[in-house]
């Protein structure tokens, strides 16, 4: 895939958050938010369940139910709203253009043993 990236970089996906699909660790949660908004895009479920905290009610998804979802949505844009960073714990408050609409979340990241989670989101 030679397009340019999901996250809204403007680089080319390959050069972008390829990169952590492939292993790259996220250096902080907003990084971790972007290539997992990129994952849903490309339908790269191996990446959301691998990226997700054990204690996220999320992390009992299939992976493919979370295929499903990404077929089933249109991912238009993403727009940063706010990210708040710690040692440990951080937010990232964004809009997500949908074909379905725009998805407006404040999500939680964890950093255990120096790897970023997805934890939960609070919608508005």
């Amino acid at each position: 895939m030679n397009n340019k990236c999901p996250c809204g970089s403007r680089k080319k996906y390959k050069k972008c958050c390829q990169i952590f699909h492939k292993g790259a660790r996220a250096k902080d949660a907003l990084t971790l938010m972007k290539s997992r908004y990129s994952a849903y895009a490309v339908g790269d479920a191996n990446y959301i369940k691998k990226t997700t905290h054990k204690s996220s009610p999320y992390f009992l998804d299939t992976k493919e139910d979370i295929k499903k979802f990404c077929k089933s949505e249109e991912f238009l844009g993403l727009e940063i709203v706010e990210f708040i960073d710690a040692d440990c714990e951080a937010y990232v408050t964004f809009k997500a253009r949908l074909g379905s609409g725009v998805l407006h979340e404040r999500s939680m990241f964890l950093k255990e043993d120096g790897v970023w989670f997805y934890v939960s989101g609070e919608f508005f």
